[in-house]
């Protein structure tokens, strides 16, 4: 067990580590949409590299989700074989987002012997998320 001051200081050491080891300029919030986000996030039991839609308009976030599902034969088949499709995923604060994610499971972030597998697969994944995005961009955001 962990203090919280102890579980911040792993987790910055994982982050800075991840950027060390793979350093490059991800896209993340620069999607130019701002209720369109590509994110990164480990946690004690998964990994998890995620396109969120998170705007509270629920037609907008219908919008994007149904824009991207139209895609989803193209992101399963060519980029993302694993990828899950959350029409209303509920985050752990209450807030409801849409969100297109591939997980590692069984992971945690503050185990040092996880974080090399967790470091690939956060390259890997993202890499693949972001050409798809970057590819259907414009169909996305039209």
């Amino acid at each position: 067990m962990f203090s919280k001051e102890e579980s911040k200081n792993i987790r910055e050491e994982f982050w800075t580590g991840f950027g060390k080891a793979y350093s490059r300029k991800w896209i993340l919030y620069d999607t130019k949409m701002k209720e369109l986000q590509l994110k990164f996030s480990f946690d004690n039991r998964t990994a998890k590299v995620s396109m969120d839609i998170s705007s509270r308009d629920e037609l907008i976030r219908a919008y994007y989700f149904e824009k991207i599902s139209a895609l989803k034969t193209i992101l399963l088949n060519e980029y993302l074989p694993d990828a899950t499709f959350e029409e209303a995923f509920l985050l752990p604060e209450g807030k409801t987002i849409s969100s297109i994610f591939v997980e590692l499971e069984n992971v945690n972030i503050h185990n040092r012997k996880d974080w090399p597998n967790v470091f690939e697969f956060f390259y890997d994944k993202m890499n693949l998320m972001e050409t798809f995005f970057l590819e259907y961009e414009s169909y996305i955001n039209d």
